[in-house]
């Protein structure tokens, strides 16, 4: 078992219950309450989403979520059920013959629904991608830190993938956060307690900045460009 594993997204939101009854119905994942908000748990192919109140000024967004047809439903299908739920139709500058449908979920994140067509995210659905914004550094350190090879890598844009396929986690190229400390989307890593002086160690050698540690015992990073991530033992 690799020792250091992705546990979620962690997305905040001025919402958190509404969002994860969205997301979870979408998913047809049962949101977990917790703590500090809603779980929506991963499997070994689906990255889990964790949903925290945050106010709507807490940084800048780094990151969104696409959707991908799934064998029953097709994407027009999809996006009638979003809407049902609550989504609307938003324009962020997308051109008029781009085949994907961007909407903005029922708290208002942005997040895409992907065309059936779509080869590249082919078989990856429901959760096909956790797209974010970062440099040919940031993706090529998370495949170290995770064990995910890379399986996309153009320029500065690449994409990783777990070995039994399922969610990507991609980067567009352009550079991520500079402050870590004002991310509200970022990444959950675990790891064993054991194992987490050796797995801290590696993160600082594959170019993570250390932070501190948080009220919650949580080991707060910075990735290569800056971008907030945690890791907390499991």
């Amino acid at each position: 078992m690799i020792a250091l594993q992705i546990h979620a997204v962690v997305l905040g939101s001025s919402d958190p219950r509404r969002a994860a009854e969205f997301w979870g119905v979408l998913l047809n994942r049962p949101p977990i309450r917790e703590t500090s908000g809603f779980l929506l748990a991963g499997t070994p192919r689906q990255v889990g989403l964790r949903f925290v109140y945050e106010d709507s000024g807490g940084g800048r967004d780094l990151l969104h979520l696409h959707l991908n047809t799934d064998g029953t439903r097709n994407q027009d299908d999809i996006v009638a059920t979003c809407i049902e739920l609550g989504a609307s139709h938003i324009d962020v500058g997308q051109k008029p013959e781009e085949p994907h449908v961007v909407l903005a979920d029922a708290v208002g994140e942005a997040f895409c629904v992907i065309e059936d067509s779509n080869h590249y995210l082919a078989g990856c659905s429901p959760l096909a991608e956790v797209t974010c914004a970062g440099t040919r550094a940031v993706g090529k350190f998370w495949s170290e830190v995770l064990q995910w090879p890379l399986v996309w890598e153009e320029g500065e844009e690449t994409a990783i993938q777990s070995p039994l396929g399922g969610t990507k986690l991609a980067w567009s190229g352009h550079p991520g956060a500079t402050d870590a400390d004002n991310c509200r989307q970022f990444f959950e890593v675990t790891t064993s307690r054991s194992q987490l002086d050796r797995e801290t160690s590696r993160l600082l050698g594959l170019g993570a900045t250390h932070h501190g540690t948080s009220e919650n015992g949580e080991e707060i990073f910075g990735d290569p460009d800056g971008s907030k991530f945690v890791l907390r033992t499991r």
